[in-house]
């Protein structure tokens, strides 16, 4: 049977549209599955506590959970936002930061441009080393907003990934060699510092480590998005030191790193969405 042309077209994109929605139906899957581990590892981390091989437990009556009390989001609305044990009520807050993780891939996604038909091996590797780099954010902020601490381990796997990227960066690219291996040097030089702190005070170095977790941000993001995304957290700081003295309840420490994180993941998806909204 003969079909027009522009019927095909239209049963073609609408075949390459549905296509494309299970790929983000999966990619948002993705990501809270992601939110609920990080979940995991702001609560264990700081405890020193094992975040891969410890079976997950209620944290008040102890049990083991099984695979239908881990299923993110299902899970929390099927049991009605209680533990099926003990019946302790479960924070809403990991729901929200499970749904919050899902529409940050689904959005990372997007404005990386990742569509199903046209992806390829280099897009893939940049989304990967992406994920893992938002992932590190994540655990860096939760950690910091309950402990005002930016966790060592967790900054280190931050840097690791940033020499991954600039390495594959490099690859690609062999102009911003140069770049790189200043911001290495620097990374590097840091460290040591904070080493030397530790070793001299028994404290790890608060200031020290937020420069760490910058150089690793503008490795990822560029020197504009990182001015963006201090600009953003300088702003966000000041408005809640002063919604704080309105009420009349000053925060006495503020987890600048939460701030931080938080900013550049957002600043990172709506500059990578007007880029592509320019192109």
């Amino acid at each position: 049977m003969y079909m027009p042309k522009i019927l095909k077209n239209m049963y073609r994109q609408r075949g390459e549209n549905i296509m494309e929605a299970i790929v983000y139906g999966f990619i948002f899957i993705m990501g809270t599955l992601f939110g609920s581990f990080f979940t995991l590892a702001v609560y264990r981390i700081p405890l020193g506590e094992d975040i891969i091989y410890k079976h997950s437990f209620c944290p008040n009556c102890k049990a083991k959970l099984k695979f239908k009390d881990l299923i993110p989001i299902v899970s929390y609305l099927a049991l009605g936002g209680k533990c099926s044990y003990c019946g302790e009520k479960i924070r809403i807050r990991y729901l929200l930061l499970e749904i919050l993780s899902g529409l940050v891939f689904v959005l990372f996604a997007f404005s990386f441009k990742f569509h199903l038909f046209i992806i390829n091996t280099n897009m893939v590797i940049y989304f990967f080393l992406f994920v893992l780099y938002i992932a590190t954010l994540f655990i860096i902020a939760g950690i910091d907003k309950e402990n005002i601490k930016i966790q060592r381990s967790v900054l280190l796997f931050g840097v690791f990934v940033s020499i991954a990227y600039m390495t594959y960066v490099c690859i690609q690219d062999c102009i911003t060699v140069h770049t790189y291996i200043i911001y290495l040097i620097s990374i590097i030089i840091l460290l040591i510092f904070d080493i030397l702190h530790l070793k001299m005070s028994s404290n790890e170095s608060y200031m020290i480590e937020l420069l760490v977790l910058s150089l690793c941000m503008i490795v990822f993001s560029g020197t504009f998005s990182y001015y963006v995304t201090l600009l953003f957290t300088l702003i966000w700081i000041i408005t809640e030191i002063l919604l704080g003295k309105i009420r009349g309840k000053e925060k006495k420490n503020i987890p600048i790193g939460f701030y931080l994180c938080t900013s550049n993941i957002v600043v990172v998806i709506v500059l990578n969405l007007l880029s592509s909204w320019v192109i």
